[in-house]
């Protein structure tokens, strides 16, 4: 079978995720135009190639048009929606509010940025101003796209782990649980990105390495959380992961999400993997060691 192993020594978000499939084969032109036939607008894609201590990989990112001015900076690093930035790449808007960051573009300040958007209405229960998705509307944007049915039911499977984990955390329904508007953009585009460029490379299964969380706290909408963030230990239950005194938060709620949906092994890489491609997706920040997702594709054994 195709499998793609996940190599988390440096974490993951959905950016990182997404540069990752890009080097492997993914043609960032096709990527975009897959991506438009979702309807949203307010951003763009950036899609770039860096070397980080060494290791030549590619960097994509959704830069918001309401983040050009005051995050573009950010996004070179890692944005994070939020605070969170995760190293990652991806904005992770999914820390509710500050959670998103997580994914997002991870802001926080690993590197990773964090998209997950999942802004939870308030503790209180108001609503902010900007306007939220709940998972009913990104479930309707979702339904609505021209995607095969395999690539929305994945892309539906991530969204609910997401918004349970954050349901159960902050200790509301999930009902309650609403993507930032901005936020929600990062994480569809993330989400939905993820799986069809999985699709588009014909990638059967899923192993993953343990995942490196990094460590201290991280900023979000809530306060100064723990890393692994709340929702992202949520996630992780059943997972293999480790943390070292890299400081950040390595793994985002949206990266969390995808490996939990859709990797059926969790361990050391399988001997029976033979690979013939080795990607690599930059987070946004610049860390101790490279702030990179490994990925290795090749036949292998059904796990």
């Amino acid at each position: 079978m195709k499998t793609l192993y996940l190599d988390c020594f440096s974490g993951i978000s959905g950016n990182m995720f997404i540069g990752m499939l890009i080097q492997a084969g993914v043609p960032f032109e096709e990527f975009q135009k897959a991506m438009a036939q979702l309807g949203l607008d307010g951003y763009s894609l950036i899609c770039q190639p860096v070397n980080k201590l060494g290791i030549q990989s590619v960097y994509y990112n959704v830069l918001l048009d309401s983040e050009q001015d005051h995050h573009h900076h950010d996004h070179e690093e890692g944005h994070h929606h939020h605070d969170h930035e995760e190293g990652h790449d991806h904005h992770d808007h999914n820390h509710e509010h500050g959670h998103h960051d997580h994914d997002h573009h991870d802001h926080h300040d690993h590197g990773q940025s964090v998209k997950t958007a999942a802004s939870l209405i308030d503790a209180t229960g108001h609503h902010h101003h900007h306007q939220h998705r709940g998972l009913a509307e990104i479930t309707a944007i979702i339904e609505a796209s021209p995607f095969t049915e395999d690539i929305k039911q994945k892309s539906l499977a991530v969204f609910q782990a997401l918004a349970e984990a954050e349901a159960k955390v902050h200790g509301v329904p999930v009902s309650d649980i609403h993507f930032h508007e901005v936020g929600a953009i990062d994480c569809i585009l993330d989400i939905v990105g993820t799986i069809w460029a999985l699709d588009y490379l014909h990638i059967e299964q899923i192993g993953t390495s343990a995942l490196h969380v990094g460590s201290g706290f991280v900023r979000c909408a809530h306060g100064i959380m723990p890393v692994p963030a709340p929702a992202t230990a949520e996630l992780l239950a059943g997972l293999p992961y480790y943390s070292t005194d890299i400081d950040g938060e390595l793994v985002t709620p949206t990266g969390a999400a995808l490996v939990k949906t859709l990797a059926s092994y969790a361990g050391p890489h399988p001997e029976e993997l033979i690979h013939e491609t080795t990607a690599y997706g930059a987070g946004t920040k610049d860390l101790a060691i490279p702030n990179v997702l490994r990925g290795f594709i090749g036949e292998c054994k059904k796990f």
